[in-house]
């Protein structure tokens, strides 16, 4: 039988519907649209332009994805660290000014949705890899406390300045004896009800009934005349599709970088967790392809940049779906509730939006999270990544936070890679080929032979690391060798640099008079030798395809007997 891996992966194909699908995805379509009002229109409110964007924004997003994206369950749209993501990157360039705000939001959607499909066209998809786990952990506990603060003005109703998490903070306890009773006790109760319904009552759609509730209590008790702020008058008409200009996707370009990348790593979390629950794969270039397009819709529309939602996700598997028709129902349900339910929706209190924001802002923060790496590998410093992930958000602000987290994440890669394991080699009784001689205490080596093996690719990072202890290894043999082997099974990259020190070791060992070999050696990589010259250094005779071939040629040139 043969094996290939086949051509590059195509666009998606839309499957083939059965009917006996429509029940579940309606039902799921319709109780994640309960939650998806709410909780959107309170995400535009965090991106900085109107509440209503947020719906806007979810369409083109809606449809784009269902028609391109891989995963059967993502929820797409607006989401709280995008979010929060195109405030911290708009507000300084439109200062001040509302239709500038809203024009540099959309200018932000559709340049994240140019570089997503670029990023896709060039199989990309491997950045989704990039932020690890430690780091994505302390990543979103620092956006978490800064959705909380930039909430502090719509949850207490006293006006907050500043641009930066710290101003904000000094701005808030400078004006904190000006609290706005009935808008404090709205949002706290909000909040309250959010905790208490979530707790009791997982499966209902939380954020819908707290934002009913408080409508319906600024309608009976005319709270919008006593300072409680609401949404307020809803344009009923379509928002104007426009093509952002040149100028505008050159300034946003930069942050859209940045949401770009923390928006596909979130997309790709959450669709491979729930494929792996579903049993259906996730394409990442796909995914690129879709995010790109969802984007380029909401910016052509008038909205700001989306991502994926766990929560809505979550709660689509939990309630019967099959398909991504579900979000379409979804879709349908939001324009109707747009062209039948602007009254409503313009007495919804800015202070529950805030509770919402601010309710969603804790759930990012993974306690367990920070409890699993505090006990995984006490010696390691996976906790201390994590912490200074969030600092770095906290400090640098969310933006310049992502170039802090990516940057840490590939230290931690570059200290991974750069002192790797490595092992002498030996026999083990029983055991067929050879092992780590400290793995196992009945382990002997080779008479003659010191076989070792390097466990990492070698580059500029580990190529003197690499030489220092292959060298350390020959030293610390006490038996005569005659023969040292370098075990490249495990080596499977080198660059310049790496086949320079391989240079230098194989000339230390000839020097001392011991033969140099190599084994297992990739056929790329042995081309790669081949050009640098070392298959003509070595020889080929001394090039083996396995240790047993190693062992036996040891055997049969020094006449020696294995025991």
């Amino acid at each position: 039988m043969t094996c290939s891996r086949g051509p590059p992966a195509r666009l998606p194909r839309l499957p083939r519907y059965s009917r006996r699908w429509a029940r579940g995805d309606a039902a799921s379509g319709l109780t994640v649209a309960a939650y998806l009002i709410p909780q959107v229109m309170a995400y535009g409110a965090l991106a900085g332009v109107a509440p209503v964007a947020g719906l806007w924004a979810i369409a083109p997003a809606v449809v784009a994805y269902a028609i391109l994206g891989s995963s059967r369950l993502l929820s797409v749209g607006p989401e709280s660290t995008t979010a929060l993501m195109t405030a911290a990157a708009v507000a300084p360039l439109a200062d001040g000014d509302p239709s500038r705000y809203a024009a540099l939001a959309a200018a932000l959607a559709a340049a994240v949705g140019v570089l997503a499909i670029a990023a896709g066209f060039a199989r990309l998809g491997i950045i989704a890899h990039l932020l690890s786990r430690p780091i994505l952990v302390g990543y979103l506990a620092g956006v978490a406390v800064i959705m909380i603060v930039g909430q502090l003005e719509k949850v207490t109703g006293v006006p907050v300045e500043g641009g930066s998490l710290f101003g904000e903070l000094r701005s808030f306890a400078g004006v904190v004896h000006h609290l706005h009773g009935g808008t404090l006790v709205v949002s706290t109760a909000s909040l309250v009800l959010l905790v208490v319904l979530h707790w009791r009552a997982p499966r209902l759609p939380s954020p819908l009934l707290v934002i009913m509730v408080a409508t319906l209590a600024v309608w009976a008790f005319g709270l919008d005349t006593h300072g409680v702020r609401v949404v307020g008058d809803i344009d009923g008409g379509l928002p104007h599709l426009t093509m952002p200009t040149g100028a505008d996707l050159v300034d946003v370009a930069p942050s859209a970088l940045g949401i770009l990348f923390v928006g596909f790593t979130d997309n790709m979390l959450t669709a491979r967790a729930f494929a792996g629950r579903d049993g259906h794969a996730v394409d990442a270039n796909r995914e690129l392809f879709a995010l790109g397009a969802a984007n380029l819709g909401a910016g052509i529309g008038q909205g700001f940049p989306v991502s994926s939602s766990g929560s809505r996700t979550a709660l689509a598997a939990s309630s019967g779906v099959h398909t991504q028709a579900y979000s379409l129902v979804a879709l349908g349900a939001v324009v109707l509730v747009l062209g039948f339910g602007r009254p409503a929706l313009a007495m919804f209190p800015v202070a529950t939006l805030g509770a919402i924001i601010i309710f969603a802002a804790v759930r990012l923060v993974d306690i367990a999270g920070f409890r699993r790496l505090a006990s995984f590998r006490r010696s390691e410093l996976t906790l201390t990544l994590a912490l200074t992930a969030a600092v770095g958000v906290l400090v640098f602000d969310i933006l310049y936070g992502v170039l802090v987290a990516i940057g840490v994440s590939l230290l931690d890669l570059l200290a991974r890679v750069a002192r790797p394991h490595d092992a002498v080699l030996g026999r083990v009784p029983g055991l067929d080929g050879m092992h780590d001689v400290d793995d196992y205490p009945n382990a002997h080596t080779v008479p003659g032979l010191l076989a070792y093996r390097y466990d990492s690719p070698l580059f500029f990072a580990n190529a003197e690391n690499f030489r220092r202890r292959a060298v350390a290894a020959l030293d610390a043999c006490a038996d005569d060798i005659d023969w040292f082997v370098l075990n490249m099974e495990a080596i499977v990259e080198v660059d310049i640099t790496a086949l320079d020190a391989l240079e230098d070791l194989r000339a230390e060992v000839t020097r001392r008079g011991i033969a140099f070999g190599l084994a297992h050696v990739k056929h790329e990589l042995l081309d790669d030798l081949t050009s640098y010259g070392l298959t003509a250094s070595v020889g080929p005779d001394m090039i083996f395809p396995t240790m047993r071939a190693t062992t036996a040629a040891h055997r049969l040139r020094t006449g020696d007997r294995l025991p």
